[in-house]
C-alpha cells in the first residue's frame, strides 16, 4: 500500500522570509524528500521545490497606509488560501514572520485543526506584547532566531525553540576583494560606501534619492569616494536608474553579500539587511522612512528605544540610526562620515558588530529548524 505524500503550506510575504523559507524548505527536503510544499513566496522557496500560488513581490507592501490600499487584493489572497486548506488538507502550516497576515491565517488552520508552526517570531516586543496571546492560542510550535525571544513566548506557555539566525548559514561574500574589484571596476585604495534602499519598491523610492545626495555630500569632504549601490531581483533595474542622479556609481544585481564585504561603511535600510551588515561587520547607519500616515500610526504602537535589528539584538545603539524626516542627505552624510574616517570609532563599532555576530548563535540554524518541524509533523 503507498502512503499518501505529506504535504506542507508554507506562507513568506516578504523577501527576507523568502530567503529564510527557502533554506528551510531544502533542509526539511535532505532529511525526507517525500515532503510536498505549496504556498507563497519567491525565488528561493520556488528554487527549494515550493509550488508557488503567489509571489512575494505581490504581497510586500511597506507600511499601515499602504496596506490598506492593497487590502482588497489582500483579501482576495487570504481567502483563496484558506480555500486551499480545505481542498489541500495539508498536514502542518509553516508561517514565516509577515504577521498583519500570518497570524490571522493561524486562525483558518486551528478551526480545520491543522498544527501550525510559526517559524521566525514576529516582532511582538516592538508592536503589541499582547498579540503574544493571541499567537499562543493559535500555535503548535514557534521557533526564534533570537534569544532574548525566547522568555516572551515561555512566559505565555508556548512552546518554543531558539535556534540561531539563518543568514549565519548564508551571508557570505562569493568573490573574493581583487576579483570583485576587478569585476566592478573599483580601486581598492580608494574608500567604498555602499547603498542598500531595501527589498520592497517602496523602500527605493522613499530611501535611495536621500542615500545618493547623501553620498554627493560625503564626496565633498572625501573626494575619493567610490559608491556602490545594492540591487535586488525582485526590483526592476529602472527603477534604480531612474533615481540615480551620480551616473558614476556602480548599480550592482544580486551580489548584495559582496558589496557589503567589500565596502568600508553601508547606509542601510532597516531591517534584515541589517543583520547581514552586523555578520559581515561593515560599519552602518541604519535608515527608516515610510508614509507620513504610517509613521504617525506606528509612532503610538512602537515601544522600542531603537528601530534598528542591529541595535535592537546589542541591547544598546551601536550604529547610528535615523527615522523618518531625519533621513536627509545632510544627515546621512553627518553620521557615515566618523564611520569612514575615525580609525578609534570603526574600531570600537566593529568590536560590537562582532559581538551582535556572536548572538545570532552558531551556524547550523535551518537545519535544525528542519529538525524541529518534522518531529512536530511526526
Amino acid at each position: 500500500m503507498k502512503l499518501k505524500k505529506q504535504t506542507i503550506l508554507i506562507i513568506a510575504g516578504e523577501e527576507s522570509g523568502d530567503i529564510h523559507a527557502g533554506n528551510l524548505v531544502t533542509e526539511m527536503l535532505k532529511l525526507d524528500h517525500s515532503l510536498s510544499f505549496y504556498g507563497i513566496g519567491g525565488e528561493r522557496m520556488k528554487k527549494a521545490g515550493v509550488e508557488l500560488i503567489y509571489h512575494t513581490k505581490e504581497m510586500a507592501f511597506l507600511g499601515f497606509f499602504e496596506v490598506i490600499e492593497h487590502l482588497p487584493f489582500i483579501q482576495k489572497v487570504y481567502t483563496m488560501m484558506a480555500k486551499s486548506l480545505d481542498k489541500q488538507h495539508p498536514d502542518l502550516v509553516i508561517l514565516v514572520d509577515y504577521p498583519g497576515f500570518n497570524i490571522r491565517f493561524a486562525k483558518e488552520a486551528k478551526k480545520r485543526n491543522i498544527p501550525v508552526v510559526y517559524y521566525i517570531s514576529p516582532q511582538v516586543w516592538a508592536w503589541k506584547k499582547k498579540r503574544i496571546n493571541t499567537i499562543a492560542k493559535r500555535i503548535a510550535k514557534m521557533i526564534v532566531l533570537f534569544p532574548f525571544e525566547v522568555e516572551l513566548y515561555k512566559e505565555k506557555g508556548v512552546d518554543v525553540s531558539f535556534i540561531g539566525h539563518p543568514l549565519k548559514d548564508v551571508v557570505k561574500p562569493e568573490f573574493p576583494r581583487k576579483t570583485f574589484l576587478d569585476k566592478y571596476d573599483l580601486d581598492g585604495s580608494k574608500p567604498i560606501i555602499s547603498l542598500l534602499p531595501g527589498s520592497r519598491k517602496q523602500e527605493v523610492q522613499k530611501l535611495l534619492p536621500e542615500m545618493i545626495e547623501g553620498f554627493s555630500v560625503l564626496k565633498k569632504n572625501v573626494p575619493q569616494l567610490q559608491g556602490i549601490i545594492a540591487r535586488v531581483d525582485n526590483i526592476d533595474k529602472k527603477l534604480y536608474t531612474s533615481i540615480m542622479t551620480d551616473k558614476q556609481m556602480h548599480l550592482v544585481s544580486n551580489k548584495t553579500y559582496d558589496v557589503i564585504h567589500h565596502s568600508d561603511a553601508a547606509m542601510v535600510a532597516s531591517g534584515t539587511a541589517t543583520l547581514e551588515t552586523a555578520i559581515l561587520e561593515t560599519p552602518m547607519v541604519i535608515l527608516y522612512k515610510i508614509s507620513f500616515v504610517s509613521y504617525l500610526i506606528g509612532k503610538t504602537l512602537v515601544k522600542l528605544n531603537n528601530f534598528g535589528l542591529v541595535n535592537i539584538v546589542a541591547g544598546k545603539q551601536i550604529v547610528p540610526e535615523l527615522l523618518q524626516h531625519q533621513v536627509t542627505g545632510k544627515n546621512i552624510a553627518e553620521e557615515i562620515y566618523p564611520l569612514l574616517t575615525d580609525d578609534k570609532k570603526i574600531s570600537e563599532v566593529k568590536k560590537e558588530l562582532q559581538k551582535v555576530n556572536s548572538l545570532l548563535g552558531s551556524p547550523g540554524a535551518s537545519k535544525r529548524g528542519a529538525e524541529i518541524i518534522l518531529n512536530e509533523l511526526k
